[in-house]
């Protein structure tokens, strides 16, 4: 298994946009791929313009295969990608999960 997280931060005043976005992409892409096991957005409730993604992928083909699809293009890569300042790619290994 392959887990990913992502901080974001986002441009000022951008929080709700982002989140519309997120929860448009959610049903579309990783609700959708078969490869994709876990799809976690966060916000922090004390830090504005900001969200954590958790996510948690069978191996790195459906990895490749969740950001090579056309609604992670569209959404995440396209009109996400507008609103970030920065974000870091950060690989998990798992130890535990009950």
């Amino acid at each position: 298994m392959l887990a990913k997280v992502f901080p974001i931060r986002l441009k000022d005043g951008n929080q709700a946009a982002a989140e519309a976005i997120v929860q448009e992409f959610g049903p579309r892409g990783p609700g959708a791929e078969e490869g994709t096991l876990s799809f976690r957005v966060y916000r922090d409730p004390a830090t504005p313009d900001y969200l954590l993604f958790v996510e948690h992928f069978a191996d790195q083909a459906a990895y490749d295969a969740h950001t090579g699809s056309a609604a992670y293009q569209e959404l995440i890569a396209g009109r996400f990608a507008d609103l970030i300042v920065e974000f870091v790619e950060i690989d998990h290994e798992l130890i535990i999960s009950l």
